[in-house]
């Protein structure tokens, strides 16, 4: 357990350098036990739910060699096939070793996956896939999938579920024939992760669609991939920046296509930051204004599925809303429990109403104070973070280490832009 102590109003300026994009890098690691051969990930993040995940498959007797940001996993020595119940209970991605684990090694066992608590977060999606394409599921205490003759599967999906997506994915790759999955999920991970699979010998058409067609092969070899930059990371050290006020140049990520889908909604909060060769610059010359719809309606920044806003950043977006000039209404349509949060924001000083579970009504600009909070999960914990680099005084958040799981060295990269942030344990 550790804490973060924060003493606000200091504007965040500087050049900053994203990590490798921790949705990317989960299943790219699940994707080793597809093949015998090396897989090698570069630009690899150091954050926890990585070293859970390479601990998983260490377990099972896959060969993991690291080096500083580049990973080598090696599959050819498995030797079981049911994955620690302690380890599971601290990663959600755990998930993500059932579908390759039993399509490639004919069986595996598990227990509930955990990660965050933001709602339910359903596996029937990822069962479905997988029993259409020939893996039988029995469910409990823990789950027990077993392999029978993988074959190639018509799939609609009933929800645009990533991680369902992935894992599927990682499974048709290996079945005679060919998968379609229809209303699958195309975020950039997924894309990502596709890309890895074809370097490894897989036949996917539509990645980035939400139609994929895979043409089962017999073997996949091993591949040397990149991880790229993680939008979600920058999106959030953006945000920081714009709500104290500061300037930032984030390194390499001017031509990331993801970056569209956020600086659309970004934009609509008054941030708007320009290219400079390959970086991505802001720079902060008074409150950012919200702007309003047509007719001078209140506008609102709903999340969905791919190209739609994503999830991950709607509660860094609510603080931002808090130091911007005007009302915004945020629809949280994914996970019930997200926005649970804002009441620290209310007891900060934030002017926000909380209509029901998923929909909350900003209007700033609003002073904050610093107080003494707990993190909740990963990104609300770095929202609350964002919160106390705005406000004034002391603030404390405990359980600091669940930002950890997606943020690399959160405190330290944060006071090189200027924070006045430190950790205890």
């Amino acid at each position: 357990m550790s804490r973060l102590i924060i003493r606000g109003r200091k504007r965040l300026s500087g050049t900053f350098t994203p990590r490798g994009n921790k949705n990317a890098a989960l299943p790219m690691i699940a994707a080793c036990l597809l093949t015998d051969e090396t897989v090698t990930l570069r630009n690899v993040p150091l954050i926890q739910d990585v070293s859970v995940m390479l601990e998983l498959l260490a377990g099972l007797g896959v060969s993991v060699r690291r080096n500083d940001r580049e990973v080598s996993l090696c599959a050819k020595g498995i030797k079981r096939r049911e994955l620690d119940r302690e380890l599971c209970k601290r990663v959600r991605a755990s998930i993500l070793i059932a579908g390759p684990l039993a399509a490639r090694h004919g069986r595996a066992v598990f227990p509930p996956p955990g990660g965050d608590v933001i709602g339910r977060r359903r596996l029937d999606t990822h069962f479905y896939g997988l029993q259409k394409l020939g893996i039988e599921v029995q469910g409990g205490a823990h789950y027990s999938l077993r392999r029978r003759t993988l074959l190639g599967a018509d799939l609609l999906l009933d929800e645009a579920s990533v991680t369902a997506t992935e894992n599927i994915l990682m499974a048709a790759t290996l079945a005679t024939g060919e998968t379609t999955i229809f209303n699958a999920a195309c975020e950039p991970h997924v894309q990502n992760l596709g890309a890895l699979l074809q370097k490894m010998g897989a036949q996917i058409d539509g990645l980035g669609t939400n139609l994929l067609r895979v043409r089962g092969v017999e073997n996949l070899s091993g591949a040397v991939h990149e991880i790229e930059p993680d939008y979600i990371e920058i999106g959030s050290f953006l945000a920081a920046a714009a709500a104290t006020g500061g300037s930032i140049s984030i390194a390499g990520a001017a031509a990331l296509p993801s970056l569209r889908v956020i600086g659309r909604h970004f934009g609509r909060l008054g941030i708007n930051p320009s290219r400079a060769g390959e970086n991505l610059n802001f720079e902060s010359q008074r409150t950012p204004k919200i702007s309003k719809d047509i007719g001078n309606a209140i506008p609102k920044i709903e999340d969905g599925a791919w190209p739609a806003f994503p999830s991950d950043l709607m509660s860094v977006a609510i603080v931002l809303a808090t130091q911007a000039s005007g009302s915004v209404l945020f629809f949280e349509k994914m996970f019930e429990s997200r926005m649970y949060f804002v009441d620290r924001l209310i007891e900060m000083g934030a002017r926000i109403v909380q209509c029901d579970p998923h929909r909350v009504v900003v209007q700033g600009p609003s002073k904050l104070h610093g107080i003494h909070m707990s993190s909740p999960d990963i990104r609300a914990g770095m929202s609350m973070l964002i919160a106390a680099l705005c406000a004034r005084g002391e603030s404390v958040i405990e359980s600091a280490q669940v930002i950890d799981r997606g943020y690399e060295c959160v405190e330290e990269r944060l006071r090189a832009l200027g924070a006045d942030i430190v950790r205890t344990e």
